[in-house]
């Protein structure tokens, strides 16, 4: 009864003075999402000028760099040029079997096949393992 007789002497004024945030419309205008114009031109500006500071310290970079390599005598890299590497490889490109026996055949031009020492190597090499294998097992340190 009270909230009868407090509408009855306020009428319509309450919803003036609460209505005020909901209510307000002012037909000005809007964008397709719903955001004032000139705040859009603001966004727009302040992302100009975003880039525009970014692209300026991009290019202070680049002095810098260039500096470094003129310093080092360093190239810098093409962005065009294709580098020769084998695709899923980090070393090169895997050697054939005749290119490893070429270089066993060459290893026998060294100075030990020259002088005739490539067995007498062989069998030093076998001995010294062997030995190594032997102290290895007495030891903690080859298990």
């Amino acid at each position: 009864m009270a909230g009868f007789l407090m509408k009855q002497m306020v009428g319509n004024q309450l919803s003036e003075v609460t209505g005020g945030l909901g209510m307000k419309d002012d037909g000005g205008e809007k964008t397709e999402a719903g955001e004032d114009p000139e705040v859009v031109a603001a966004r727009l500006e302040q992302e100009e000028r975003r880039k525009e500071k970014h692209r300026k310290m991009e290019q202070e970079r680049e002095k810098m760099r260039q500096g470094i390599r003129d310093k080092y005598a360093i190239k810098k890299k093409e962005e065009g040029v294709a580098m020769d590497f084998t695709e899923g490889r980090i070393g090169g490109p895997r050697k054939t079997p005749e290119e490893i026996a070429a270089e066993m055949n060459a290893e026998d031009d060294s100075i030990i096949g020259q002088l005739g020492l490539t067995e007498q190597v062989e069998k030093a090499k076998t001995m010294a393992t062997g030995a190594f294998e032997t102290v290895k097992g007495f030891f903690p340190f080859g298990k």
